[in-house]
Formats: structure tokens, C-alpha cells, sequence
């Protein structure tokens, strides 16, 4: 199946492999002041991390520095695990994380731009399908439940022709050729969301955790960041791979089976899981990591929820007013809007506007 909303950004990931600055005078939003009032002229914000998020981070730099020309803001998609470890040494003001900080790695006193007794705060400000991509001579749609997906990213099922694939694809004309399994090859939030999913739905078949680092032990083709997963298999031969939907293009997306269901890789059936997933238990007030729940009815199961990696307090007050600014209009509704145009993704509820709202108000 394949679904052209998530078409547009592709162009604008293409670009992403160095820092992403926008400049951008002829566009029409207008984000306003976020949350703390006014920023500091001549100023600069640093960001790292999430490449899936590429797109969005993109459009909500434009609008921003459009309505702020003395800000300048710079995000290199480098992908969610060196974003953390940049935003841990200080290397950033913010970070772009497909996965909150586990428990292990909060503490205060870790974070190099925030103060001694400031934590780091997970808020969600990206909600996104993972699209499972194929490019498969002759075969247009293809169903995959979550056993045989499972099955075939763990090297279990190698060939497209095997029952187990014919058996929910009934009328397609599936190849007897190997299948080329892409994965990512650097430390992936979009991977730990992936596996969280496969782990959950298919627990027999997929007995590894969920994990940030693709398990070696499965084989298949590597590819770092996401575009270069998409580019893997869109110029590969009978591949299949995962990435963020925003940057799948024109490639096959795969339905997958949740109950008695079918389900595309939609804005609207992955923003579900946030409201019907719970908070991580045992943070603070304004820490917002989610534990995703992946076999709801109607809801999209693999979706990764993107997080800014923030401090509660920062050292230097220009970087707490420009990151409460900045990330206040990314979460908003009016850059929640923006990003859904640009990328195609599920804009927060209302409710969990609200929650975000509270917590960059709370940055100080």
C-alpha cells in the first residue's frame, strides 16, 4: 500500500545529513512567543538527535526564526542516541530523543547545561507511525502480522514466498526470492520503538527486548539513519525495512494486523497511543515519558513517540528562555499543525498540550 502524504518531506530529509538551519522569510506561520515571552537578540540554540523527526524539526526552525531573525537554531539528525549523549556532555541546549531517558541515566547533577540539582525532563513533542517499507518485485500491497514480521527481521522467514506470508496475502503473486531485511545500524530510537512493538505483539517469535542497537545475532542489511534505511531498500532488490513515516515516500507501507484488524501506517490511528499508553511510574512532576501500549484496539501499534530532551533548570538563563520559547512553539497546537503538514505526523491531544505546556513553563 502505499500512501502519498507521507511523500513531501522526503526532499527535505534528502538534505538532512548535515546540521539543519532554516532560513526562512517567506513563510506565513507565525509561532509567537512560546512560553517564556521574548528571547534574547542575536542568540543561538543548539539541538541533536532524532533524524525521524528531521522534517518537523525543519519546519517548526523556520517559523521560529521567521517570527525571531536574531535567533539562530541549528539541529543535526544524528540520530536519538547521540543526541542524548550530547545533551548529557552539554554539547546542546536540547535534544530530539524516539525513546525517553530510562532511569539509569536521570539523575541531577548529569546534564552539562543544567545546574547541580536540575534533572533532565522527556517531553513528547513528535507522534509518528513507523512505516514498515518494502520494495518487492511484482507485489503492490502486502498484510504482515506480527508474528511473520517478526519472524522475518530475526532471519526466520527468508524467502517472500513462504506460507506464512502467502497465507495473509491471498491473490498476490509473492516471488521465490530471498528477502534483503534492512535494519538501522547506529543506536535508534525508532529501532528501541520498533522492537518494543515486535517484542510486545510477538513475544514468542521476537525474544529480544526492546533495544536502541538492532540484535547482530539477526543479521540482515544495515543502514545508518533513517534516510539511509529508506534509500537501502528503495534501491535494493525484494527488501523490506522500517522508518519513520515521514520519510517512507513512495515505497510499498505494509498493513499490520492488530486483533482482527488491518492497519496502515495513518497520523490518525498512531496518535491514539498516546492517550491509551500510561506515564513511566516513579518520575517527577513534569517528566512525561510514556510507556507505550502496542495492542490497543484501533491503534497503530508500531508509532514512535519523539521526546525534547530538556533540563528543569538550566545554568545560562538566555538558554532556558530560548528552549522554553522554542520547544513551547514545537509543542503547541499551532507547531504541532506545522509539523503535521510537513511531515505528516499525529499532533498531541489536547490534553497532553496541556501536560507539555506545564512542564517547559515550569523550566527554569
Amino acid at each position: 500500500m502505499k500512501i502519498s502524504t507521507f511523500g513531501a518531506p522526503v526532499a527535505l530529509l534528502a538534505a538532512a545529513a548535515l546540521t539543519l538551519s532554516a532560513c526562512a522569510a517567506n513563510e506565513t506561520a507565525n509561532p509567537g512567543t512560546g512560553s517564556s515571552g521574548s528571547t534574547t537578540a542575536e542568540s543561538t540554540l543548539a539541538g541533536k538527535g532524532a533524524s525521524s523527526m528531521s522534517a518537523a524539526q525543519q519546519k517548526w526552525i523556520a517559523d521560529y526564526q521567521s517570527a525571531h531573525p536574531g535567533v539562530t537554531i541549528n539541529y543535526s539528525p544524528d540520530g536519538s542516541g547521540a543526541g542524548r549523549q550530547a545533551f548529557t556532555s552539554g554539547a546542546v541546549q536540547y535534544a530530539g530523543s524516539d525513546r525517553p531517558f530510562k532511569d539509569e541515566e536521570l539523575g541531577a547533577g548529569k546534564f552539562g547545561k543544567c545546574t547541580a540539582e536540575s534533572n533532565a525532563l522527556d517531553l513528547p513533542v513528535y507522534v509518528s507511525p513507523i512505516a514498515v517499507v518494502f520494495n518487492v518485485d511484482g507485489v503492490k500491497d502486502l498484510k504482515l502480522d506480527p508474528d511473520t514480521l517478526a519472524g522475518i527481521f530475526a532471519g526466520k522467514i527468508t524467502k517472500w514466498n513462504d506460507p506464512k506470508i502467502v497465507a495473509t496475502n491471498s491473490g498476490t503473486t509473492l516471488p521465490d526470492a530471498s528477502i534483503t531485511a534492512v535494519h538501522r545500524a547506529d543506536d535508534s530510537g525508532t529501532t528501541n520503538n520498533f522492537t518494543d512493538y515486535l517484542n510486545q505483539a510477538a513475544p514468542s517469535v521476537w525474544t529480544e527486548a526492546a533495544a536502541d542497537a538492532f540484535p547482530a545475532a539477526f543479521g540482515g542489511e544495515s543502514a545508518k539513519g533513517t534516510s539511509a534505511v529508506v534509500d537501502a531498500v528503495k534501491t535494493g532488490t525484494n527488501t523490506i525495512g522500517y522508518a519513520d513515516a515521514s520519510a517512507a515516500g513512495e515505497l510499498g507501507h505494509a498493513q499490520l494486523k492488530v486483533g482482527n484488524e488491518w492497519l496502515s501506517p495513518t497520523a490518525e490511528a498512531a496518535a491514539k497511543i498516546v492517550d491509551a499508553s500510561k506515564q513511566v511510574a516513579g518520575r517527577g512532576e513534569h517528566d512525561l515519558a510514556l510507556t507505550l501500549t502496542r495492542k490497543a484496539p484501533g491503534v497503530y501499534p508500531a508509532v514512535l513517540v519523539s521526546y525534547a530532551l530538556v533540563c528543569e533548570a538550566y545554568k545560562d538563563a538566555n538558554d532556558a528562555k530560548l528552549v522554553k520559547d522554542f520547544i513551547g512553539y514545537a509543542a503547541s497546537a499551532e507547531g504541532q499543525k506545522a509539523a503535521a503538514e510537513a511531515a505528516g505526523s499525529a499532533p498531541l491531544s489536547k490534553s497532553m498540550q496541556a501536560k507539555v505546556k506545564a512542564a517547559i513553563d515550569s523550566i527554569k
